[in-house]
């Protein structure tokens, strides 16, 4: 019996796990997938927004502002890349008005370093901002991240703290038991808890159901994004935003904390849960409305394209609610990831207040080494190491120069990778030019070494995603 069962792997679930992590409960993260962070983490615009956008007094503007205040705290004791590189909200002159109405907006939601800018001062900025542009907010607490880094450096710290982590459990039923709750997956696996945390992102509103709470829904919005060379990565410094609509910021444009420019999102409501494909609708889109913000973006020197997917509920805000030991999180959308330090200790907040969490270990330990620090030694730091261990001395992926050491040591670190996506995400592995031309066999020799298992059986990102049917030659 658990004391909490937190649902959902994502950058809110687990940074809700971190949170509670630091007392004395019997914990577990339940995750559908076969890693982490494979959800609306694993694709969007890894921006921490200021605070300005969200409505004056809802719940997404609380949350943002705290969440974005946390999180230079956050990053540096998980060691996760953070950069303040501060954010523009670009208007030509007949947008004005809507420039001065977010800054109003900012300014009664607590979002400090504000400021309106003029023509000059902006291109100053950014030379390479659409020429027409005349006005901008300039939002100096505006930050970027990795996401699916962040998610997985919450989780890998839960656990060291803890926390166990079950993988390829999706949820098929809730059954009260109790005073507490028998969650049942597809495959028939039971785990049973005291309280439940619905951070089930896209199916939060299926899992609410399971426990009796079905007043709202969540429907996905297709993004899609471009990411550009990093040749290119100082095209522009601050994130670039145009004046927002109702179906959120517009296409950015943004340096990555990795070096890369990336252009996106489009915005379409779907149905469909599961449908992360790009589209040539959404390239076009891509194409032509990013010249509203920027002109001379080198698309051709695009290195991949993705889709991801937002949960938007439907009451407009945040849902983050609390009824019969269950603790609902529904339509976590845009600012979700920069908010969610403050929805964790928000969730913290309503446990404590339940009694279900008692004392504060002795021995619990906020600091997580990062996955990339050897990369950021010195060459002096990295030859000491390599003395000690050879394969950090090998270089795996020419692009990213990620070594057989990091792979290695991603695979045994809390939560381990198990497939070739999941060293891409941990060590930035296939992340680069080629996008793992050239390394992916020899990533998968290495993964089937270190797990014990066949070539064939290692896949690209778990569930059937065979790589490798069999051998053309050579000996078993």
């Amino acid at each position: 019996m658990f004391d909490v069962v937190v649902i959902g792997a994502g950058v809110i679930g687990g940074m809700i796990a971190r949170e509670l992590s630091k007392y004395n409960v019997k914990l577990c993260i339940i995750e559908k997938e076969s890693d982490v962070a494979m959800g609306a983490t694993r694709a969007n615009s890894a921006i921490v927004h200021a605070g300005f956008d969200a409505k004056v007094g809802s719940m997404k503007a609380k949350m943002n502002v705290r969440g974005s205040e946390m999180m230079p705290r956050i990053t540096k004791e998980l060691g996760v890349k953070y950069k303040n590189n501060g954010s523009l909200v670009v208007g030509f002159e007949s947008e004005r008005a809507e420039v001065e109405a977010i800054y109003k907006r900012g300014v009664e939601n607590g979002v400090k370093g504000l400021r309106i800018i003029e023509k000059d001062e902006l291109h100053a900025l950014e030379p390479n901002l659409n020429p027409e542009l005349s006005c901008a907010l300039l939002a100096e607490t505006g930050a970027i991240v990795c996401p699916y880094e962040l998610a997985i450096a919450a989780v890998g710290n839960a656990m060291d703290n803890g926390a166990e982590l079950i993988l390829d459990f999706e949820v098929a039923s809730i059954e009260k038991n109790g005073d507490g709750y028998s969650i049942i997956s597809s495959n028939g696996q039971t785990v049973n808890c005291r309280y439940i945390v619905n951070a089930a992102g896209l199916y939060s509103d299926d899992v609410a159901a399971m426990t009796g709470d079905g007043d709202f829904s969540v429907h996905p919005r297709r993004g899609e994004y471009m990411l550009i060379d990093k040749e290119c990565g100082n095209f522009v410094s601050h994130t670039i935003f145009h004046t927002p609509t109702k179906m959120g910021k517009g296409i950015l444009v943004s340096p990555t904390v990795d070096g890369n420019l990336l252009v996106g999102p489009t915005a379409v409501d779907i149905e469909d849960k599961t449908d992360t494909s790009t589209t040539r609708e959404g390239f076009d889109t891509l194409f032509t409305r990013s010249l509203d913000n920027v002109s001379g973006i080198s698309f051709n020197k695009t290195i991949t394209s993705f889709c991801g997917l937002r949960a938007v509920g439907s009451t407009g805000d945040f849902i983050i609610k609390m009824n019969d030991r269950v603790v609902t999180l529904g339509g976590i959308e845009s600012p979700g990831l920069s908010s969610a330090p403050a929805i964790a200790e928000y969730v913290e907040g309503l446990l404590n207040g339940e009694g279900a969490l008692g004392d504060v270990k002795k021995d619990y330990d906020p600091i997580r080494r990062p996955a990339h620090y050897f990369t950021e030694l010195s060459d002096e730091e990295k030859n000491e190491i390599i003395k000690k261990d050879g394969r950090y001395g090998r270089i795996v992926c020419r692009c990213e120069r990620v070594t057989e050491g990091e792979i290695v040591e991603a695979i045994h670190q809390n939560p381990g990778a198990r497939d070739v996506d999941g060293v891409k995400r941990r060590t930035r592995g296939g992340m680069g030019r080629c996008q793992g031309g050239f390394c992916s066999p020899t990533v998968v020799a290495i993964l089937a070494r270190e797990l014990g298992v066949a070539f064939e059986d290692v896949t690209k990102f778990g569930k059937g995603s065979v790589i490798n049917y069999g051998k053309t030659k050579g000996e078993d």
